[in-house]
């Protein structure tokens, strides 16, 4: 995702850039005394954790993406390191990304297309499908990524239902949505689209209770933080027909393991952390980082602040 070159055209005459691979709070304290690092862009599985920061003299770590649950962010206030984050360069993309895998999941199209590539010719694929028409959609959190997700949703005839305490009741009626609680949400949802953030609140939020209230015809699709599911759960209730189906672009753990049995299920529609990927979301979000990066070497505030919780 992050280009190099895109990043030299913005930050060449202040910054030199040096690539380097992270995954690691070591590979990270290491690449930056190499460098003598003012400031990083870091990836999801690199830590930025406060004894990383305590070791470093850094100005800005800047994440490359929409999520920061890898980054300190209180402790990097504390060292007075500026983060930021692309909070809406792949909105749209997700969104769309949320819709093909529940679509995906409504009609199983991937399992047609196994067995026609594998010479079969199947009428049903194995399980009951539904008409879209006339069930409902439900949201575990609705911000900017959900309400478009709603948006693109809006002609195919679902009532839409969310569960956000946090979101404001002019944005619920902007969208014409129902607030429900957590436990109408699970008991009302044919399909339910989980984009809540990881948190410690959220985390293995959707569980075993969860998915035994839903119907055993509902749809999960997950393009938020793979942790806010219970994998073992999840894969629990696949196999078991607690559920129809469940499209996945996040993991609790990615790349998902060889040995994941996600894999091993047809009623499981994965794709590879990729909702973000287009043309024009990977230089948006190249464009953001270097310029904020820029601002904040030359003094000046940043487009994408990250707060931390405490202010």
């Amino acid at each position: 995702m992050v280009d190099p070159e895109h990043q030299r055209r913005i930050l060449g005459d202040i910054a030199e850039i040096h690539v380097a691979e992270l995954g690691s709070e070591a590979a990270l304290v290491e690449a930056c005394r190499e460098a003598d690092a003012d400031a990083v862009v870091t990836d999801i599985a690199t830590p930025v954790t406060a004894e990383a920061l305590s070791k470093l003299d850094l100005s800005i770590v800047a994440r490359a993406a929409v999520g920061f649950d890898n980054i300190d962010v209180e402790s990097a206030a504390e060292h007075g390191v500026v983060v930021t984050n692309v909070p809406a360069y792949c909105t749209d993309e997700v969104a769309t990304h949320s819709v093909a895998l529940l679509l995906s999941c409504i009609r199983a199209t991937p399992t047609y297309d196994r067995a026609v590539r594998a010479g079969e010719w199947p009428p049903t694929p194995g399980r009951e499908l539904h008409r879209m028409k006339g069930r409902t959609l439900g949201f575990l959190s609705f911000g900017a990524i959900a309400q478009r997700t709603a948006e693109l949703c809006s002609g195919f005839g679902l009532e839409t239902i969310v569960y956000d305490p946090y979101v404001d009741d002019d944005v619920l009626d902007e969208y014409g949505v129902e607030p429900v609680s957590l436990d109408e949400l699970y008991a009302r949802s044919d399909y339910l689209s989980v984009n809540a953030p990881a948190t410690p609140e959220t985390r293995g939020m959707v569980d075993a209770d969860a998915f035994g209230a839903l119907d055993d015809d509902a749809i999960v699709v997950n393009t938020g933080r793979g942790a806010v599911i219970d994998e073992d759960a999840l894969v629990d209730a696949l196999r078991e027909g607690d559920i129809a189906a469940a499209g996945l672009d996040v993991f609790e753990e990615e790349p998902l393991p060889p040995d994941s049995p996600l894999r091993e299920l047809g009623n499981a529609v994965l794709s590879p952390h990729a909702a973000w990927c287009s043309v024009e979301a990977r230089a948006e979000v190249n464009e953001q980082t270097a310029s904020d990066i820029k601002r904040v070497l030359t003094g000046d505030e940043p487009t994408a602040l990250v707060e931390p919780r405490w202010n």
